[in-house]
């Protein structure tokens, strides 16, 4: 895997598990948790007004992973880059593990080009403040720069500890 780069111009012991929590390390999650999950990583992979190959690739994986159909996964990608409806406003989420699972995957997504932009960087930090993790937002760089070195694969996805 090749080293990512972020481009830029210029803690609490918090996990992505928070109330809802259960043994098995699995965190209940809303459909419309899912749901705004989903949209806003494909806002994310919108930021560089390019989807690469890769990011399709993954959002496939993810689209599955949270219960959507192929057909709904392939339409929206199709359709982010010109859709003038969905707005960039960053999400708020129910709980902030939530928000701080997707703090991580939109990391890794991001990073899936090779790049990260500064226009995913400055998204990701406007949803990690809506959601009141900002101070947490560096911890996590350090720990993906670390992450980086293993590799990306669906399994790493934070989102893989959710059910619905």
């Amino acid at each position: 895997m090749k080293k990512v780069m972020i481009s830029s111009a210029g803690s609490d012991d918090l996990t992505c598990w928070g109330a809802g929590m259960t043994q098995d390390k699995t965190i209940k999650i809303s459909l419309l948790d899912r749901s705004l999950y989903y949209k806003s990583l494909m806002i994310l992979i919108r930021m560089d007004h390019h989807i690469h190959d890769e990011e399709k690739k993954m959002m496939m994986k993810i689209g599955k992973m949270l219960g959507f159909e192929p057909e709904f996964c392939r339409n929206t990608m199709a359709d982010i880059l010109d859709n003038n409806f969905i707005t960039d406003s960053p999400p708020v989420f129910s709980e902030t593990g939530i928000a701080l699972c997707f703090i991580r995957d939109g990391l890794k997504l991001s990073a899936a080009d090779g790049q990260i932009h500064k226009a995913e960087m400055t998204w990701l930090s406007s949803v990690a403040e809506r959601n009141g993790i900002s101070k947490l937002l560096a911890e996590e760089l350090d720990r993906f720069h670390a992450w980086q070195h293993a590799g990306i694969s669906d399994g790493a996805f934070e989102l893989n500890h959710f059910k619905w």
